[in-house]
């Protein structure tokens, strides 16, 4: 019988562990995709306001997404239970900054304020489906992750006995 006490491992400091903020290139390489054919599109069909519209939408939507991942991250280093607070605050003042972005755009400018608005609804959609791909597709540990196992190389000639020894000092 065996007298020592269990071994744990500890568990790894939470403001070393990094965030993975991988889904921001993904989404940026998508958005650009996305807006590399629609804009075109959009200016061949209803003209060249609506082109840059979409690209600048594209890039709004981008640098909204990145602000937001970026600022739970930064949060959820500190500590998990502000990236809640972290996630609504980004999203309240981007909120704000939209609206009046969308409120100082002239009606009649080189961008066409409804094409901006309905891109930056697709593009927020569009960038919720590669976080939610990005979240479903990662191996997430709720707990630290077990280490690995021990191997240790035995021949047969030096293999443990099956059993213990009885009272007699013999393998039984």
């Amino acid at each position: 019988m065996s007298t020592g006490s269990a071994v744990s491992t500890p568990a790894p400091d939470r403001s070393t562990t990094p965030w993975d903020v991988s889904f921001l290139r993904v989404g940026t390489l998508i958005t650009a995709a996305v807006a590399g054919v629609a804009a075109p599109v959009a200016g061949l069909v209803a003209g060249w306001d609506h082109a840059a519209a979409i690209a600048v939408s594209a890039v709004i939507v981008t640098a909204f997404f990145a602000i937001s991942g970026l600022a739970v991250a930064f949060a959820g280093r500190i500590g998990d239970t502000l990236t809640l607070p972290a996630a609504l605050l980004a999203f309240f003042v981007k909120a704000l900054v939209l609206f009046a972005v969308l409120g100082a755009l002239p009606a009649d400018g080189w961008l066409d304020r409804r094409t901006v608005a309905w891109s930056v609804v697709v593009g927020a959609l569009l960038w919720s489906g590669v976080q939610l791909r990005w979240v479903w597709t990662r191996q997430i540990f709720y707990v630290p992750p077990p280490a690995p196992p021990v191997t240790t190389r035995t021949t047969p000639s030096h293999r443990a006995p099956d059993r213990e020894p009885d009272s007699t000092g013999k393998a039984g």
